[in-house]
């Protein structure tokens, strides 16, 4: 399968399946010489597991990862680091009455239509389980791009109409730590109230939720991202654009900007340097050296215990009732995601961005 791979100098594999013995990861290029343990992966894959928010799903795996190569006494050694994640706590039998039946909003039929086969088990590579791998080797990047001072903090700032309040949010210094208290990583405990409520209430209805990540970057340095194919910004709306509940990023101003004059949406300077960040921190496909802004909108999960139409494998009209253990809003597990594919993108334009002048 082509397509599992993202970065040009870092450069990461994923692979693996929902229901499959084990995920993993590949990440080449990682420079030799960084602290690296499996602690500092875990540590991330523990904020992606499922947690007591009444969103989550009731599988419990334990996304204990193991480095099987590219660290010696503690730090990297500049060959591939790779990870491995084992699966054990797949029920696929819960699966067995859909595996003729396209459900709605899954990749069942394109993947089929595609290959030709598919691996009806959960999703299969499709699955929302794949993430993990991403989040173990955005670990890795995190710790790269920590080197130079860079910061990715991502929160949840909407679940479905419920949207956080920008005056009730903690200062930067206090961001990180107030998001990762909250069980919905929402920086607006009013909010978050507000949002378990709601998704309990869709829950009892058999229905789910979207929402809208927001990812602040600090420490960025002018000059990353290729000025043509390669933009920063294309590089991170694509990257964010795979995690397969997206539907849509923007970066700084974003869809806001197609409504405004020109003398709003410019950012312009004085000798202390920009006076505002419409632009979220990329001019040109190139980093100014400002806070990047990105948000994403992710879609409702589409396991549903609602009853829907459809049609099976030989085009036969169905109803369908999917039953079995499933989030019912994709946040806040994709928060962490957001923050791994980010720093995936950083690591790698950092690193050609030292070979790009002397």
């Amino acid at each position: 399968m082509a397509g599992n791979q993202i970065g040009d100098v870092f450069r990461v594999t994923t692979w693996g399946e929902s229901h499959g013995a084990a995920l993993g990861a590949v990440v080449d290029g990682c420079p030799a010489g960084i602290e690296l343990a499996e602690a500092d992966i875990q540590q991330a894959l523990d904020r992606r597991k499922p947690s007591a928010a009444v969103s989550s799903t009731t599988r419990r795996e334990k996304d204990k990862v193991e480095i099987l190569s590219g660290v010696f006494e503690g730090k990297t050694t500049g060959t591939p680091v790779s990870l491995l994640i084992r699966n054990s706590d797949a029920a696929s039998s819960a699966y067995d009455e859909l595996k003729d039946v396209f459900r709605p909003g899954q990749g069942d039929y394109t993947y089929l239509k595609k290959y030709g086969i598919r691996d009806w088990r959960g999703g299969g590579r499709a699955s929302g389980r794949e993430t993990a791998a991403r989040v173990a080797a955005g670990a890795i990047a995190e710790k790269v791009i920590a080197e130079v001072g860079m910061q990715v903090i991502a929160y949840t700032k909407a679940i479905g109409a419920i949207a956080i309040d920008r005056a009730k949010m903690p200062s930067w210094d206090d961001l990180r730590s107030c998001v990762r208290e909250n069980v919905l990583f929402c920086p607006d405990t009013q909010a978050a109230e507000a949002m378990e409520m709601k998704l309990a209430a869709v829950r009892e209805e058999g229905d789910s939720l979207g929402g809208v990540v927001e990812i602040i970057v600090r420490g960025c340095p002018a000059g990353l991202g290729e000025p043509v194919f390669d933009k920063m910004d294309a590089d991170l709306a694509k990257a964010l654009m795979s995690i397969g509940s997206v539907k849509a990023v923007e970066i700084g101003e974003g869809f806001a900007a197609s409504a405004i004059k020109g003398s709003e949406a410019n950012d312009q300077m004085s000798s202390d340097g920009f006076m505002t960040n419409h632009a979220g921190g990329i001019l040109a496909g190139i980093t100014t050296g400002q806070e990047i802004v990105i948000r994403v909108y992710c879609k409702p999960i589409p396991s549903i215990t609602k009853t829907q139409q459809t049609v099976d494998v030989s085009g036969v009209q169905r109803t369908i009732k999917i039953q079995g253990r499933h989030d019912n809003c994709v946040l806040p597990r994709i928060v962490p995601v957001c923050e791994a594919m980010v720093s995936i993108v950083l690591a790698d334009h950092w690193l050609r961005q030292r070979a790009a002048k002397l």
